[in-house]
């Protein structure tokens, strides 16, 4: 195994095992501005106590290791078909050594590989960068938080959600609010708005990338995100769906251009256990 693909398999083994820490501060945080004795109160502490075993045992953070979804920034000399073949062969050693719970299903056979490789799987995007290294960055999103989120195409009557960043705001919250506590909160949420379909998609989960702790650079965008995650609080759904104060730790929202006909908005939530790791070769 050459050093590139030994990094790779402890790209997996950092994500799913040590929560980033600037996630861990966010829960934190959250813990200390619940009441004490409250269902809030003691989720959080089982979940930092989760947090704290599974780094020192280095043992996953949670029975479902996800789906692996890789961001692969390569400049012009790495072949993406060397590269794509040397994640898949350590998704397969990982997938023992860590281990992983094997996730890859087969929609003809519906036989799971057992090695968390097949078609599509992992999943792997490809960019260009602009100088001579390679980074690559990881993140392990589990099924129940993937089964919630959820794609607008605005106007929206049922919500009355306008072309507007109030619609926005009311795709964001409705999201949640069907959620409840089905997908693990308290959550990150990364929203994507744009012309298509499949461009919103991507561009919520990259939200999820970004730090827990960051400013949107866009100060309009600033605004949303800390209005939107103010009133997600307000819902009262609470950590792990037992009530609280604390439904979400962070709203990350990212824009393209869109077509004067389509307004599109993507909704992805992540669990508490928002498991990403990166390198720069």
């Amino acid at each position: 195994m050459g050093l590139l693909q030994e990094r790779i398999v402890e790209l997996y083994r950092k994500a799913a095992t040590s929560l980033p820490q600037d996630v861990e501060n966010a829960l934190r945080q959250a813990h200390k501005v619940e009441e004490e004795g409250s269902n809030a109160k003691t989720a959080l502490t089982s979940i930092l106590e989760n947090i704290r075993m599974a780094r020192e045992t280095e043992k996953p953070l949670c029975q479902d290791t996800g789906i692996p979804i890789f961001l692969v920034k390569a400049s012009k000399g790495h072949s993406q078909l060397e590269l794509r073949n040397m994640i898949i062969e350590a998704t397969k050693i990982a997938t023992v050594e860590i281990p992983l719970r094997p996730n890859a299903v087969d929609i003809i056979t519906d036989k799971n590989s057992g090695d968390n490789t097949g078609i599509g799987f992992p999943i792997i995007y490809f960019e260009e960068s602009l100088n001579e290294t390679l980074s690559m960055e990881l993140m392990l999103k589990g099924s129940g938080c993937e089964n919630v989120s959820q794609l607008y195409k605005l106007p929206f009557e049922e919500l009355k959600a306008e072309r507007d960043f109030d619609g926005v705001k009311r795709c964001g919250l409705d999201a949640v609010f069907k959620a409840q506590g089905r997908a693990c909160p308290p959550y990150i949420i990364g929203i994507g708005i744009g012309a298509s379909r499949d461009q919103v998609t991507r561009l919520a989960k990259d939200q999820l990338l970004r730090s827990v702790e960051d400013t949107n650079n866009i100060m309009v965008l600033s605004e949303l995100e800390r209005k939107l995650l103010s009133e997600i609080n307000q819902l009262g759904i609470g950590p792990l769906g037992l009530g609280g104060k604390t439904t979400a730790i962070g709203v990350k929202i990212g824009v393209n251009h869109r077509h004067p006909a389509s307004y599109f908005v993507d909704v992805s939530i992540c669990c508490w256990a928002n498991r990403r790791a990166s390198f720069t070769w």
